[in-house]
């Protein structure tokens, strides 16, 4: 196969996912500027290795090529956020598949504000959340991409919600979260 050759597959295949590329590197390093350089990097992985790429979710493996970049670029530049502040019991906790309270409040509460609580949470959490919630991925292709057992990503996505209640029910309840987000962007 010709350079042209490969180079248009790789435009064809993995290119329509740049968007969520980007979000994903956006969303795990809280920062536009970081996620560009991040999504950039881990594009040109993609591309340096797009021969070996014989699978048929594309996204799903340029997901985890920027996971994998985000990941390299983070223990570099920030340290502490890699190591995150996971308990030590990470088992299979109960997942509903129906509407939650997080999954209401999210949808119902101030954008900023659900940005806010998202990156709070540890990166561990922030990225499957980030995976199921945005990207609309099944547990199967998080814990392909994450490589952890299902029960894990199951467990993290448990905990990650759970924060995330935590962090909006109050701040929704008394209206002070969004409340202080209009504030902050009419300043």
């Amino acid at each position: 196969m010709s350079v042209d050759d490969t180079q248009f597959r790789f435009e064809q295949t993995v290119l329509p996912h740049l968007d969520a590329a980007y979000n994903l590197s956006r969303w795990l390093t809280a920062s536009e500027a970081d996620a560009e350089d991040v999504t950039q990097e881990a594009c040109l992985r993609a591309l340096r290795f797009f021969t070996t790429h014989h699978g048929p979710n594309s996204r799903a493996w340029l997901l985890a090529i920027v996971r994998n970049t985000c990941r390299t670029w983070l223990e570099k530049n920030r340290r502490r956020e890699v190591r995150g502040t996971l308990p030590e019991d990470d088992t299979l906790a109960p997942v509903s598949s129906e509407l939650n309270p997080v999954s209401l409040a999210i949808r119902r509460a101030d954008r900023e504000l659900v940005r806010q609580a998202i990156e709070e949470l540890p990166l561990e959490y922030r990225e499957v959340i980030v995976f199921r919630e945005l990207e609309e991925l099944s547990y199967k292709e998080i814990a392909e991409i994450v490589e952890v057992p299902l029960g894990t990503v199951m467990s993290r996505l448990s905990r990650a919600r759970e924060r995330l209640a935590e962090y909006l029910a109050p701040r929704i309840a008394d209206g002070t979260g969004v409340q202080e987000s209009v504030k902050r962007t009419r300043s």
